[in-house]
């Protein structure tokens, strides 16, 4: 299957609440969205998150990217082929937003060849349990948060971005405890706001909280202190910005980590699956973690966590920062019931998008 016509629109999206990341405080997100097409005119799409801070490209350096570099190299690629996209794309250094979503858009436009979603396309579930992310705010303001997205969602599992000093983070975690359900699930991510040697005591402190994992609690470029800290650690350290390809989840779980962060919205389907792989091999699991990624976004990303197999999943996917937004791509709303998000029967197409009012 040959590429025969291509597309990358761009459109913003306001939030509802102004956003504290631990690296930018933002009022609205600027989205791409990669379209594919085959001779048969069936289209993949790939929604991309641009942010200075995080994807490192503006608008302008996407799209030359993908007119200068990207897309020339998948003349006489086999789109249905993952590994023949992946090779026609490796010679390319850097450019790791656009080679994912790429990848991204291939495998769905493989899917929709066949005239099936993705999720159905790589037999997965159309049902995908879902979990939020508290961002950086009062504790207060986080519990009240949490409990609208219990009370009107059900959704029970809770990411909570800590770096607000440890004493901070710690009364967020008791509140949340005080305010929900004891079924509520809970992991922390620092952001690696804290040092090497802070981190042995705010991870034990997390374990008596409650706390499933801990995500970047601390740098964690070096392996040999990471190594350290996770054997000497009462709870799994959670990988996420030290760990986008595969060779990076390699060399963790060769240094003993026991779980992965994959971001489909921030490195592609296809590098997110050679990472699952590995993981499975070394009996370790993964989470979908967030991207801010639109109502778009979360549909396209959730075909991939549906496919992510029971065993492998450490935590419900943090697929739910659309809620946060005040507009959405899509001319239906994502059904989300009972914390979890039920994906449709077909695939992807024009007809399910309204982006003239969002685009620029």
């Amino acid at each position: 299957m040959k590429l025969a016509d291509w597309s990358l629109r761009f459109y913003r999206i306001p939030y509802v609440h102004t956003v504290h990341w631990a690296n930018a405080v933002e009022e609205e997100g600027v989205y791409a969205l990669l379209t594919l097409r085959n001779e048969q005119g069936q289209a993949g799409y790939a929604e991309g998150t641009l942010k200075a801070t995080w994807s490192g490209v503006s608008p302008a350096m996407l799209q030359a990217a993908f007119e200068d570099i990207l897309i020339p190299q998948l003349t006489d690629t086999d789109l249905s082929e993952d590994q023949a996209v992946a090779r026609a794309l490796a010679p390319i250094p850097e450019n790791r937003l656009g080679k994912g979503m790429i990848e991204t858009a291939a495998r769905l436009l493989c899917a929709a060849d066949r005239q099936q979603p993705y999720w159905r396309y790589a037999q997965g579930q159309n049902t995908v349990e879902v979990a939020w992310t508290l961002t950086r705010q009062s504790p207060a303001k986080m519990v009240a948060q949490a409990l609208e997205q219990y009370e009107q969602h059900g959704i029970h599992s809770f990411k909570v971005k800590g770096g607000q000093g440890i004493e901070t983070d710690l009364a967020v975690l008791r509140a949340l405890h005080d305010a929900l359900p004891v079924h509520c699930r809970y992991i922390v991510d620092a952001n690696s706001h804290y040092t090497p040697a802070e981190t042995p005591h705010y991870l034990e402190r997390l374990a008596n909280c409650g706390v499933e994992y801990a995500e970047d609690p601390c740098p964690l470029e070096s392996l040999s202190m990471f190594e350290s800290l996770q054997r000497e650690s009462p709870l799994p350290i959670l990988i996420d910005r030290a760990c986008t390809t595969e060779q990076d989840a390699d060399r963790f779980l060769q240094a003993g980590a026991l779980a992965l962060s994959t971001k489909p919205g921030r490195i592609g389907m296809g590098e997110a699956y050679r990472i699952r792989q590995l993981t499975a091999q070394h009996g370790a699991t993964t989470t979908v973690g967030i991207y801010a990624e639109s109502a778009l976004g979360t549909l396209i990303n959730l075909q991939w966590a549906a496919s992510c197999p029971d065993e492998l999943n450490a935590f419900p996917a943090e697929q739910t920062f659309y809620l946060g937004l005040m507009a959405s791509p899509l001319r239906k709303a994502l059904v989300l019931k009972d914390g979890a998000i039920h994906l449709p029967d077909e695939p992807l197409n024009e007809s399910a998008l309204q982006l003239d009012s969002l685009s620029f």
